[in-house]
């Protein structure tokens, strides 16, 4: 009944669900429970700064060097890369920069390399 396993009924479906849909939503609302007491945090104010640079840093080298052996390798990935950073450094869209860089990329793997 209901396409589950035989043996498995329903309420013990939600007898797992529930727990865990509940837990999900409590660990994904904590963090926002601690926004008000960390405000003035000098160090938290630093990291709200610099956590986002450094995040992209981590990321794009991480994908530079994971393009060594794929379609379009090396250089597909830079000229993505300089595109992402023309666009941000024109039009100042995070948006913007994002789809146009993963756009380039895309085109420069399909169409060129």
């Amino acid at each position: 009944m209901y396409g589950l396993p035989e043996g498995v009924t329903l309420t013990e479906v939600f007898a797992v669900l529930i727990p865990i849909g509940v837990i999900t939503l409590a660990l994904r609302w904590l963090p926002f429970t601690f926004v008000s007491a960390l405000r003035g945090n000098q160090f938290f104010a630093l990291l709200g700064r610099m956590m986002p640079v450094g995040v992209m840093t981590v990321l794009v080298v991480y994908t530079l060097f994971g393009q060594v052996g794929a379609p379009g390798g090396v250089p597909a990935a830079l000229l993505g890369v300089a595109v992402t950073l023309g666009l941000h450094a024109w039009r100042r869209d995070s948006g913007l920069s994002i789809l146009g860089g993963t756009l380039a990329y895309m085109g420069l793997v399909n169409f060129v390399f």
